[in-house]
């Protein structure tokens, strides 16, 4: 008698770059799984706890998209009805601006049973292993998470509504608009607000830029800073270890330069 296959989905985040950062729950769902589809900050380490399945790349980055969301859908709901149970890994949480809410619902119209794993958002943990606290009392109260760059390839209006609060606002995707970005804090006043931008959070590879609104464009250039990276603005940035001593680091050099 011919085994009948549920067709399954679980989508899993892989956390912010650190394999050890994926979930328990994460690296189980792995290990039952018979194809993986997984994105391009994925570390492929990960990859490892999946010997016995069938791995896809279906990763996305600004300017190189080797697959388009629709065809991404089409792949997740022919594998599992041909495969049995689809890993979907993405970088960071599914549910932060990873549209893994959209292949939830995609998968489920089609018959398919879905599972959540969440992972660790660079949002939040990026900052912090830059020992800089998203929110810390008697400087910020809240946090904003905004997408740097919307899919029409504009700059978020909700820049410019963060930009007016005393929140601290995380900016993902965002340093190919840094001067756009900016101006929305320079235009509501926050020009000497504290900003760090922290790129390949938690791998071999991070390194950070430190800052105020009006300076940080030009160090992230001359510091050759790039995409992924994480655009944190606020009073919590001046936290950071080495804050003061980067502030009179421009100091000293716009002296010189003058």
């Amino acid at each position: 008698m011919t085994k009948t296959i549920q067709p399954e989905l679980t989508l899993v985040g892989a956390g912010i770059g650190d394999p050890d950062l994926i979930t328990m729950k994460g690296i189980k769902a792995l290990r039952r799984a018979d194809v993986v589809l997984y994105d391009a900050l994925v570390c492929e380490e990960l990859l490892e706890y999946a010997p016995q399945a069938k791995k896809i790349y279906v990763g996305k980055r600004v300017g190189q998209h080797s697959f388009k969301q629709e065809e991404i859908n089409r792949l997740i709901v022919s594998n599992a009805f041909g495969g049995g149970h689809v890993v979907r890994l993405k970088g960071g949480d599914p549910f932060v601006f990873g549209r893994g809410h959209e292949e939830m619902v995609y998968a489920q119209e089609h018959g398919i049973r879905v599972n959540l794993v969440p992972g660790i958002s660079s949002s939040v943990a990026a900052p912090a292993l830059q020992g800089i606290p998203v929110t810390r009392r008697g400087d910020s109260q809240s946090f904003w998470v905004i997408t740097g760059t919307t899919k029409e390839g504009e700059v978020s209006k909700d820049i410019a509504l963060a930009a007016q609060s005393s929140a601290t606002v995380i900016i993902l995707m965002g340093t190919k608009k840094i001067d756009q970005i900016m101006d929305s804090f320079k235009a509501a006043g926050k020009e000497d607000t504290p900003v760090a931008i922290i790129q390949h959070a938690s791998t071999p590879h991070e390194r950070i830029g430190l800052g105020k609104v009006h300076t940080i464009a030009d160090i992230m250039r001359e510091k050759d800073l790039g995409s992924p990276a994480v655009i944190v603005v606020g009073e919590v940035v001046k936290h950071h270890a080495q804050y003061p001593k980067a502030l009179s680091e421009v100091v000293a050099k716009a002296t010189v330069t003058v």
